[in-house]
């Protein structure tokens, strides 16, 4: 123990990064569970909508999504998920529902919000468009 006391005095910076690190790591497992929605890959999405018929919600503006968007994904605006009165979300319910965005930060507040409206099956794609593009994925427009 007074091996340890001796290398923290000695190194508090390299001790404080450990430190950090560790609390980083602990964070992300507890708050893999505590989130309530699952993170999913574009290839777990693609198993999702081929096997559970899951329900892909395009979230970002509309000009944006008719540049390019997930085939058959329902744009549906994040304000609209935010306010919690949106008809096209009671449809959707009971059925698996992958919540993307651009980056996939916007994308995991609004899965909360669907988690806290009742929602069971909620999931975000995790990195967003920008993950989907880069496995060159199939990307529509209209």
């Amino acid at each position: 123990m007074d091996q340890y006391i001796e290398f923290v005095s000695a190194n508090p910076l390299l001790s404080g990064a450990w430190v950090v690190l560790a609390g980083m790591l602990i964070y992300s497992f507890i708050g893999a569970r505590m989130r309530g929605f699952k993170l999913v890959s574009p290839h777990e999405l693609t198993m999702l909508v081929n096997r559970d018929d899951a329900t892909v919600v395009d979230i970002r503006a509309a000009d944006t999504f008719r540049k390019g968007h997930i085939t058959g994904a329902k744009n549906i605006a994040a304000s609209k998920i935010t306010e919690s009165n949106s008809s096209e979300l009671e449809k959707l319910a009971g059925k698996p529902i992958i919540v993307v965005c651009e980056a996939g930060m916007t994308a995991n507040k609004a899965c909360a919000t669907l988690k806290q409206l009742g929602m069971e099956n909620v999931y975000s794609l995790r990195g967003g468009m920008n993950e989907w593009r880069q496995a060159n994925l199939p990307v529509t427009g209209k």
